[in-house]
């Protein structure tokens, strides 16, 4: 039976840049996952005859609300759901199998690499018919209707069992439970080269993936020990757990240090890799060795013709504005378009829709390619170990190579975290008007050469977006600031700074940055405003 419930709307369901994400107690608050869903239901025209993808990261709440959504779906009568095995898909399979089936939408669970459990976050992540992120107008109509909301429809009805694979029905909606593995699996072997991985496995190199008790827990132990047979146990973290373990599950120095431990220890593997919360996120590193973010994504264009998909060439490459320069470099000697977008995995898939990108990144741990919409963890992870197969070199190896070829780019994002919103918002509207003021001016031996606003005009629908300022150096140094919108306490003022270098690659990157920092605080004027001297989080 379809119930129609009476409700209250709710004044701070905006969406940030992937959909809603929110503390858990905030979400168990009456109806408020309801509200949203039915608003944002209402405002795609509806759900009746549609097939979504429906599934999570296996978070605190995942269960509870996937059940909510699988009712309010059936109450609104939409044509099928497809739902991972347990409810559980990592984002980048959960992309696929939206492109593969064509589905109209997609909605992923997850609070990508935020904290779990019942004091940590929830969020939903809303995915189109092209398999990636909606669009910011779409965003702030789905906020505007759950501001006005008043019901919302339900079905009475008994759970549905979710732990059997197979198609069942739910009143007049198909539901079909498929194994989360297998379709990405399938994409992955045709996209690399797994017999030259299986004997790079079998030649006795030791690798470790770490999947952060989160999602891609199983996909690790499926892909990497079962069938391209790393060594049992490889698979470090494999369990899922609502909680994931008490870690913060997001790849990096800070968050993931015991990796970095195992790594710069004596007993270190060959390389290890690691993914976040709802696996579209990675982290590479070698024998006491780190590659940043940046630097992979320009390291593996560099390296696209070791790949089968690609050996017959790519097509263009994009990054956000806060991702550093050196894959620009790449893109200029090989000949191919670089795009700079806003920060958001959804600024990239226009480019991808339209074939004028094959790669594209952020400096936040996320790389990927046109085979989905999204940030892709596991691929990215596939990718070196193809390269080290192809090549015989070590990760290390691998990027001093292109140090030597590109020269290095010196790279640290800074983040001032809980910043009272108003104080974040003051901060950044008077340093945009100030931009101008600054150039021609040395601050600390540094002379700033321009400095202004960053704004992209998409160049399939001209749509506009301002998102962080730059301000730019004599010798290719820069600085991004920007507001992140992934957080749920207060602001977080990211600032981002890079250096260029030809021939000196082995300086210590807080060194090697240290008066450009001094020159970011004094320019935005951090710790008047803040009472913060120093950075919350280096990465």
């Amino acid at each position: 039976m379809i119930k129609t419930i009476q409700t209250t709307p709710y004044t701070d369901q905006k969406m940030g840049t992937a959909g809603i994400r929110k503390k858990v107690k905030t979400v168990l608050q009456k109806n408020y996952l309801e509200n949203f869903v039915q608003s944002l239901f209402d405002t795609i025209g509806g759900v009746q005859g549609k097939t979504f993808v429906l599934s999570g990261d296996g978070r605190y709440y995942n269960d509870i609300a996937i059940q909510k959504i699988i009712k309010m779906s059936a109450a609104n009568g939409m044509k099928k759901l497809i739902i991972g095995q347990n409810g559980m898909l990592s984002t980048p399979a959960s992309s696929h199998i939206l492109l593969e089936r064509h589905a109209d939408g997609g909605l992923t669970l997850t609070a990508s690499h935020n904290p779990g459990g019942e004091n940590g976050d929830f969020g939903i992540k809303y995915a189109t018919s092209n398999g990636g992120q909606c669009s910011s107008e779409i965003s702030q109509k789905i906020y505007e209707k759950t501001k006005t909301i008043k019901e919302y429809k339900i079905l009475s009805a008994d759970d549905v069992d979710l732990s059997k694979l197979g198609t069942f029905w739910l009143e007049q909606m198909e539901i079909e439970v498929i194994d989360p593995i297998k379709d990405y699996l399938l994409m992955m072997e045709e996209i690399f080269d797994f017999e030259a991985i299986k004997k790079l496995f079998a030649s006795g190199f030791e690798f470790v993936f770490d999947a952060m008790n989160a999602v891609t827990g199983p996909y690790g132990v499926k892909i990497f020990e079962e069938v391209l047979g790393a060594k049992k146990g490889s698979v470090h973290q494999a369990k899922p757990l609502p909680d994931f373990g008490g870690l913060h599950p997001d790849p990096n120095l800070v968050y993931a240090k015991h990796l970095v431990d195992l790594m710069y220890s004596d007993d270190a593997p060959d390389m290890a890799g690691a993914n976040d919360g709802d696996g579209d996120r990675n982290m590479i590193l070698g024998k006491k060795f780190f590659v940043s973010p940046s630097d992979s994504l320009a390291i593996l264009t560099d390296n696209y013709k070791y790949i089968p998909a690609y050996k017959n060439g790519i097509k263009g490459v994009a990054k956000s504005a806060a991702t550093s320069t050196a894959v620009c470099r790449v893109a200029e000697k090989l000949g191919i378009a670089c795009y700079e977008v806003p920060t958001g995995w959804k600024n990239f898939c226009n480019l991808m829709d339209s074939n004028r990108i094959t790669f594209c990144g952020e400096e936040s741990f996320g790389t990927s390619s046109s085979h989905i919409r999204e940030k892709d963890g596991i691929w990215a992870i596939l990718f070196w170990l193809n390269i080290i197969a192809a090549t015989g070199k070590s990760v290390e190896q691998i990027t001093r190579d292109f140090w030597a070829k590109y020269g290095r780019t010196y790279y640290l994002r800074f983040d001032f975290d809980g910043i009272d919103l108003d104080v974040a918002d003051k901060l950044m509207a008077d340093l945009e008007s100030n931009l101008k003021s600054f150039e021609g001016k040395t601050y600390n031996g540094c002379k700033v050469t321009k400095a202004h606003p960053f704004v992209y005009r998409d160049p399939v629908d001209q749509s506009e977006t301002k998102n962080g300022l730059l301000v730019y150096f004599e010798n290719g140094a820069r600085i991004c600031y920007r507001l992140s919108g992934t957080g749920t306490n207060g602001a977080t003022l990211r600032v981002y700074i890079e250096s260029y270098d030809k021939n000196d690659f082995d300086q210590d990157p807080l060194k090697a940055l240290a008066e450009l920092l001094k020159v970011a605080m004094i320019l935005a004027e951090i710790e008047q405003r803040t009472g913060k001297n120093k950075p919350d989080l280096t990465t």
